[in-house]
């Protein structure tokens, strides 16, 4: 089966090359060839058609955070006063190098951010310092992760 969206097809070939790569990016070309049953050099060419296509939008090496002594996650829903402020309190926000994530979001909150703190005492330091001294930030609501039990990519 072929998924087609924006003029963008890819094929089970694709699928078997997006596989291997999604559970590890340093799988050898070769031993990625010799599952798919194609040379080398086609699979480099079908790589470089994803990546030109944009489904492929890097590769990066995933760092255990646990190993440097950060083992608090939080999520933070954000309150602004006003619609307005969103963009300022975003570029204040991308200053603070333990927010991971931040979503503009629809519900109570106007923004949503993930957190990696080395603890609750340096998430409240955060909170009270960094976060909610932002101009337009009129309260936060915060969520403690006790445990991350999927860590997934979309299926293919």
């Amino acid at each position: 089966m072929k998924v087609v969206n924006q003029n963008i097809e890819i094929d089970g070939i694709d699928k078997t090359i997006l596989r291997a790569l999604m559970r590890d990016a340093r799988t050898p070309i070769l031993a990625i060839a010799k599952e798919v049953g194609v040379s080398g050099a086609a699979i480099h060419q079908r790589l470089r058609k994803l990546e030109a296509s944009g489904i492929i939008s890097g590769s990066k090496f995933v760092i255990n955070p646990k190993v440097l002594g950060y083992t608090t996650m939080a999520f933070i829903g954000i309150y602004l006063d006003k619609a307005m402020s969103n963009p300022k309190a975003v570029k204040q926000l991308e200053k603070i190098p333990e927010v991971l994530e931040c979503h503009y979001t629809t519900g109570n909150w106007s923004i949503f951010i993930k957190i990696l703190c080395r603890d609750n005492e340096h998430l409240m330091h955060l909170l009270n310092k960094d976060i909610q001294s932002i101009p337009g930030v009129s309260r936060t609501e915060t969520f403690i992760s006790l445990a991350q039990q999927i860590d997934r990519q979309i299926e293919l």
